[in-house]
């Protein structure tokens, strides 16, 4: 915040923020005729797409009072884009200029009354926001002066002609020194004390409390060839503190972080090992060769992995030598390590690791597999230590941006090291200094809790060059990328653009390589994006840009990154200057799937990019499925219809080259793969102005969707439609996630840590639980059928948990890995051919599993579908229609159906393992069935390991884990979410659970709550009124399920959350609404909608022998009747006979179109908002005819509707409506709007 007084005396407190969209009608209005003079006539959304900084001024009401815009190139055309810098060298040599220390001002406009002021503001503003800048220009036409505002701060430099204009144009300049200077750094004095005093205590007493009132003295007299205290000052004055210090603890280091790409911050030493010895290094080297062959490594889930990082996979592996020089040090640190590189690249690539038993597991950027061993090499390092730390910081937040200023004169106080680090708890916000820092990579054991970060003397050059690559930078290129295992690929991509300059397929390319002292620090590999059409149909880009103002050629496609981890911080330049020299304004960089089949889809063709983490993650857009014969000429074109590509889309562009992440490094801990867990996760990855750098997964299979089969394994289970197959791919969540493959079994709530299975233990600093619930293995209930027992005489001793070996032959499916393992014991044990099946349990999962028998080609005489006795009166369907379609198929498929029926033994009660028979009783006589397989689906509950975890630390558990409304545990640092929970009993709703609502919207709303924490840019939630905080949330989104049914019926249900009730109570009710049935449910067309009261659409099923879109149909939920182009009205007609090919005529695409409900809330806006001065919104009069403060003649609908049709309201919808089918013309070409026609 800073004040502002105009020569009037006028006050105004003003703040600077990034421009916005809708702060574009207030620039054009502050616009005026000298402006255009100076910078042209300019398209204010153009520039803002393709400024790399725009930077707004407001006041305490948030009016616009200045706006500046500024672009890494000159504007009016003074020179091209990407040769401007030796225009501007020979204007005056002594002008260091360079792209990295230089913009230009493109625009500037302001309030006339405070026009300087905010010039100087949005001066400092910039250059304390980027601290590498230096230098701004502006050019203007030579005849023009600068008037009185910008002459303030800009001086003259001297004439350039233009490319295009016949006159000259005059260059001025801006320094930073006169707005916002470096610091003056020197060694502290004891003098200092009263400066810095009130600066530590601003922060912290903690100091002052420990060490006394004069620490700071006490440090800064202590000073040693070991020890040297360092201030920087302004006028005299010192604002900044730091103490370093030469001893270090490498041992610790070296057991706790993964410091292979630094050489263990230790200099080079002959007696190094740095290679595993001879047995090992055999076996790594098999790996590494199988590695770059198929891209696996079978032995990945027995034996330890640290976690791999993107700045570990980064490193591109020099070697630091003991002279300092500029030349020497530029070459990376080098652990002579070869196939540990390849190993971490194998993990990068997210491989297909297979272990003895045929499990399938997959990892990715960030995944940790629990290791069976702990024998992994780890280099040893006898050099002696090149690194001093960082022990104690301090700077007035004034003068925060400039704390890289104190390295240069550090260093020169350790003149033989080439290091400098710093420890913080991982809690520690991320502050200025830290941001040009490597954080490292902790090994899997480290309980540190300490984050390390690592800054290399290399690091403080200014003078990394950024080109495109020629022939000569063959051999730098190949000595920077040598140990990284795609190089290959990289090498023959650099080769091809040096010999043709376009791919083999004829698409443009462009290597670029960064350089420092002459030596090869980067490269970088671009193609035109060519699929720029199927990118914006199937991604939300326009999130981020403005697609009309991009041209296609400014589309380019990233397919290789490596830069040398010295200059990680250098990574946004990198990436400025391929957009600058590149003439892109936007770049793509794609992250495919794992292995399909053993096959991998094109991801060979991209080397893992480190610069991932500077690349905001896309979210894809949910598509709409057409009915393509019948749209014919009108469906849309290939490039949007044609069959989707899965992969992860990550973006940047000129906007966000100078746009700051926040990093948040909290330990977030979830617990559970479950749709709630993964919903979580996907909330947190896409918010794309934050990074969070410490997301971990513990799961008993790693991450869902790994194997994308797509076939008769993902039918043996219903489905809740949160997330298919392919979200899992364009989410990624490798990228972004730790996964930890194991099994919580305790939580140490005092050390903020999980045990696993296998003793291993996870840190957290707020920990998820979503484990949910799981279909557990029945107990027999013991009862001997000799007796001829019936149910009744059952002992009811309460539910039993079964503790003794499951059975190999007993099955509970609970995910895809479950369902996998039962596919592959049936080919291989002969089922499809001979052997009963049983499949016990009276839920949906056991007609979709009894469908995927018969579907393999199991014999439905051989499957025994038996059904205990339910809890409820309410069946899995809640439909008889359904329910005897289905029940009809199985007879008729030969399946055997048994009712009632509790299971009492397995093999006569003798040893179970494995089941050859299963005895059961019934209300009347018991039976018995021999048995190959045993399907069992008779209970969900929490499983008892996760019980006991939960128990044994204290956490409330209830029946279920006892949250309140904001997901918190009793431990304010554990929260939990889905079916594994339940509302405290202090809300008086134990009939309502989060069973009762979407997976995914509650995964959501505990990201949103969790947020809240960490966001900056988010409200502050306000605490509810006293009379509210005892209210439940109620979430709105449809609890869907669906499956194939036997009879290969496919089946949905969409319903609005809700206790279960029998569907004929619900009919009964007087105000139930209307039901619109097509079709019968035997013959396989049976369509069945509910309109409520409010004529909302509130529940769909559908039963059909075809397969049905029924992505599309969940978008009905919740709509009116009427957006259905008058469904009720049509029907009592009889217009429908069959609501199948209802939804699939041309009319209703739009519904199914994932911005219209963007399109609803536009239109509500418009109808509730008062758009002219003398007339009402029509919400307000709608409320007004409520109260009957207006006396009609007429019916309120009709004068409600002449009121729309005779005001600006109409127009307004119209015009609305028609640019959003404009808009998404290449979605919606079925639509006509005037001038088309």
């Amino acid at each position: 915040m800073s004040v502002l007084t105009s020569p009037r005396g006028k006050v105004e407190v003003v703040h600077c923020r990034r421009t916005e969209s809708q702060d574009i009608y207030c620039i054009k209005n502050l616009i005026r005729k000298f402006t255009q003079k100076l910078f042209g006539r300019l398209n204010i959304i153009y520039l803002l797409e393709k400024a790399n900084l725009a930077v707004t001024l407001c006041n305490d009401k948030e009016e616009i009072m200045a706006q500046a815009t500024f672009v890494d190139y000159p504007n009016w055309n003074v020179s091209n884009q990407d040769s401007w810098v030796s225009v501007f060298r020979e204007l005056d040599s002594e002008i260091p200029c360079t792209p990295l220390n230089t913009l230009f001002l493109h625009l500037f406009v302001a309030v006339d009354e405070y026009s300087v002021g905010c010039c100087r503001e949005i001066t400092q503003s910039v250059f304390k926001a980027v601290p590498e800048l230096h230098f701004i220009f502006l050019i203007v036409p030579s005849y023009m002066s600068l008037g009185s505002t910008l002459i303030t701060v800009f001086e003259q430099v001297g004439n350039i002609p233009s490319l295009t204009y016949d006159e000259d144009f005059t260059v001025h300049i801006c320094h930073r020194q006169k707005h916002y200077p470096q610091l003056h750094i020197r060694r502290a004095r004891v003098e200092d004390h009263d400066d810095l005093m009130p600066i530590f205590l601003r922060h912290d007493m903690l100091l002052k409390e420990t060490y006394g009132e004069y620490f700071l003295a006490e440090l800064i007299e202590a000073q040693d060839e070991e020890n040297h205290a360092i201030v920087c000052e302004v006028e005299g004055v010192a604002v900044g503190f730091m103490s370093v210090c030469s001893r270090v603890n490498m041992q610790l280091l070296h057991e706790c972080f993964d410091l292979g790409p630094f050489h263990g911050l230790c200099t080079p030493h002959p007696d190094d090992v740095l290679q595993p010895p001879e047995e090992q290094s055999v076996k790594g080297n098999q790996d590494a060769e199988l590695g770059t062959s198929n891209h696996s490594s079978p032995k990945t889930v027995e034996e330890p992995r640290e976690p791999v990082s993107p700045q570990a996979m980064e490193s591109t592996q020099g070697r630091i030598t003991e002279e300092a020089t500029a030349e020497e040090l530029l070459s990376a640190v080098h652990s002579g390590n070869s196939s540990e590189m390849e190993d971490i690249e194998n993990l990068s690539q997210q491989s297909t690791v297979s272990d003895t038993d045929g499990r399938v597991s997959c990892l990715s950027l960030a995944s940790i597999s629990l290791p069976k061993e702990t024998s992994d090499f780890r280099p040893i390092y006898k050099g002696a230590s090149a690194a001093f730390c960082i022990q104690l910081f301090c700077i007035e937040e004034k003068y925060e941006a400039r704390s890289l200023d104190f390295m240069n004169f550090v260093f020169s106080l350790f003149p033989d090291k080439n290091f400098c680090i710093i420890s913080l708890p991982h809690l520690t916000p991320e502050f200025a200094l830290i941001q040009n820092f490597v954080k490292i990579v902790p090994f899997n054991n480290c309980t540190l809790e300490q984050d390390l970060y690592v800054f290399h003397r290399a690091g403080l050059l200014k003078s990394i060059k950024i080109r495109l690559a020629t022939l000569l930078d063959t051999p730098g290129v190949e000595n920077l990328v040598s140990t990284l295992m795609l190089n290959k690929s990289i090498l023959e991509d650099l080769k091809q653009y040096n010999e043709a300059r376009r791919d083999h397929d004829g698409t443009p390319m462009k290597a670029f390589v960064a350089e420092v002292a002459e030596q090869i620090v980067g490269i970088a590999v671009i193609r035109d994006e060519m699929d720029v059409e199927y990118i914006r149909s199937h991604y939300n880009i326009e999130d981020f840009i403005y697609f009309s103002h991009h041209q296609r050629e400014e589309h380019g496609h990233l397919y290789h990154f490596a830069l040398n981890p010295v200059f990680r911080h250098y990574t946004k330049f990198f990436l400025k200057e391929i957009l600058r020299l590149g003439f892109k304004s936007c770049l793509y960089y794609p992250v495919y799937p794992q292995a399909r089949e053993g096959k991998f889809q094109n991801s060979s063709a991209h080397s893992l990019t480190s610069a991932l983490h500077y690349l905001v993650p896309v979210r894809p857009r949910r598509q709409i499925v057409y009915p393509l014969e019948k749209l014919g000429i009108n469906a849309p074109s290939k490039a949007v219809s044609k069959d989707p590509l899965s992969y992860a889309l990550n973006h940047t562009n000129r906007k966000l080259t100078l746009e700051p992440k926040i990093t948040v490094n909290a330990k977030i801990v979830v617990v559970g793969a479950s749709n709630v867990g993964i919903s979580f996760l996907e909330t947190l990855v896409f918010c794309s102005h934050l990074k969070f750098s410490n997301l971990t997964l513990i799961s008993t299979h790693g991450l869902p969707g790994k194997r994308l089969l797509g076939t008769e394994q993902r039918k043996f289970l219903a489905s809740d439609h949160c997330f298919q197959d392919r979200d899992y791919a364009l989410m990624s969540l490798g990228s972004w996630v730790n996964v930890v493959v194991g099994r919580m079994t305790a939580i140490d709530r005092a050390a903020k840590h999980v045990v696993l299975s296998k003793e291993e233990i996870v840190l957290y600093d707020h920990l998820i639980l979503c484990t949910g619930q799981q279909y557990q293995v029945p107990c027999p209930t013991g009862a001997d059928i000799s007796q001829h027992m019936t149910n009744r005489e059952i002992p009811n001793s309460g539910k039993q948990r079964y503790t003794d070996k499951v059975p190999c032959n007993h099955f509970t499916l609970n995910d895809e890995e479950d369902c996998y393992k039962a596919l592959s014991w049936i080919r291989s044990n002969s089922i499809i051919t001979e052997g009963n099946v049983i499949v016990y349990g009276n839920t949906i999962d056991t007609y979709t599993t009894v469908e995927t028998l018969l579907n393999i080609g199991v014999r439905g005489s051989y499957i025994h579908l038996v059904q205990p006795p339910s809890n409820s009166t309410i069946t899995c369907f809640n439909n008889y229609s359904v329910e005897s379609a289905a029940q009809d198929a199985l007879r008729a498929a030969g399946v055997t159906i048994y009712c009632d029926a509790l299971l009492a033994q397995w093999n006569d009660g003798r040893y179970p393992d494995p089941i050859h028979s299963a005895c059961f009783t019934t209300p009347t006589k018991p039976f018995r069935l021999p048995c190959s397989m045993f399907f069992s689906f008779c209970e969900k509950n929490v499983d008892y390991e996760t019980f006991k975890a939960l128990n044994d630390a204290c956490l409330v558990y209830d029946g279920r884990l006892v949250i309140d409304t904001n997901f918190h545990t009793n431990d304010i640092a554990i929260r939990a979410a889905g079916s594994l929970t339940k509302f405290s009993n202090k809300y008086y709703s134990n009939e309502w659970t989060h069973s009762n609502f979407s997976s995914k919207e509650i995964g959501f709303q505990l990201a949103a709550a969790m947020l809240t924490l960490f966001d900056p840019t988010l409200e502050p939630v306000t605490e509810p009124p006293a009379d509210l905080d005892r209210l439940i949330p109620m979430y709105k989104g449809a609890k869907i399920q669906g499956g194939i049914l036997p009879g290969s019926y496919h089946y949905l249900h969409i319903a609005k959350p809700a206790i279960p009730t029998p569907l004929e109570v619900q009919m009964a009710q007087p105000n139930f609404g209307l039901e619109i049935v097509t079709g019968s449910a035997k013959n396989g067309t049976y369509f069945r909608i509910h309109i409520n009261k409010y004529k909302m659409v509130e529940t769909i099923t559908c039963l059909s022998k075809e397969p049905f879109p029924a992505s599309n149909y969940i978008r009905l939920f919740g709509q009116h009747e009427q957006l259905l182009n008058n469904l009720c009205n049509r029907y009592e007609d009889k217009l429908i006979p069959d609501l199948y090919s209802y939804f699939m005529e041309p009319w209703c695409m739009a519904l199914f179109h994932d911005r219209f409900i963007d399109l609803r809330k536009e239109l509500r806006q418009i109808l509730t908002s008062k758009e002219e001065e003398d007339l009402p919104s029509i919400e307000q009069l709608a409320r007004q005819i409520e109260d009957e403060e207006i006396n009609l003649k007429e019916k309120p609908g009709n004068y409600l509707k002449r009121f729309y049709q005779e005001t600006i309201y109409k127009s307004l919808v119209e015009k609305s409506i028609l640019d959003y089918l404009h808009y998404n013309h290449y979605h919606l070409p079925m639509y006509a709007w005037p001038g088309i026609i």
